[in-house]
């Protein structure tokens, strides 16, 4: 096995999908993540606890960039654009839009994948929640607009990963805008 490659992290995350991509996510063991990426397995499990977290393992970076964004809004902001300013340095910490494409059609294909990507969603939704209401929002308008937000963001996140030109924050504020006139009517 190659010692001193760098980017342990990024080859095991690029070789688990290519595997999951080519052979299919239950098919795909460990082993063969961990040779893909010319490393061992002991390797593949000093950066995740199991495969699924391959897919997973950046949620923790994006809530609390999110978290500290949120932090640096001004007080008095109104609950959701508080959320919409957070979510605009989502880019920042994003994978490539390669990873996003790819790691979407995997969790597509398995239900039980489909399933942790909502749990890990509503986790995100309610530490947004649980922040707003940290800065003296009141409990259902947190809730209610980091709901909101959260819709906003799977929309606008899609759609930037599937254009190589597209730009964020010009994405981010059409599906609010969106959001917003099926609310109106």
């Amino acid at each position: 096995m190659a010692r001193w490659e760098g980017n342990t992290r990024g080859r095991l995350e690029q070789a688990a999908l290519e595997l999951f991509t080519e052979q299919g996510y239950d098919r795909t063991t460990i082993a063969q993540i961990a040779r893909r990426a010319n490393l061992t397995e002991r390797s593949f499990y000093r950066w995740f606890t199991d495969k699924r977290e391959v897919l997973f393992g950046g949620s923790e970076e994006l809530q609390d960039r999110l978290l500290a964004e949120i932090a640096s809004v001004p007080e008095g902001t109104g609950a959701l654009d508080t959320l919409m300013a957070a979510l605009a340095a989502g880019p920042e910490v994003f994978r490539s839009k390669d990873f996003l494409r790819a790691r979407a059609a995997v969790i597509a294909a398995n239900p039980p994948l489909r399933e942790r990507e909502l749990v890990k969603l509503a986790s995100l939704a309610e530490s947004l929640t649980q922040a707003l209401e940290g800065r003296g929002h009141d409990a259902w308008t947190a809730r209610l607009a980091a709901d909101a937000a959260m819709a906003i963001a799977r929309l606008a996140g899609e759609r930037w990963a599937r254009d190589e030109q597209a730009d964020y924050r010009e994405i981010l504020d059409r599906s609010r805008a969106e959001l917003q006139a099926v609310i109106t009517g």
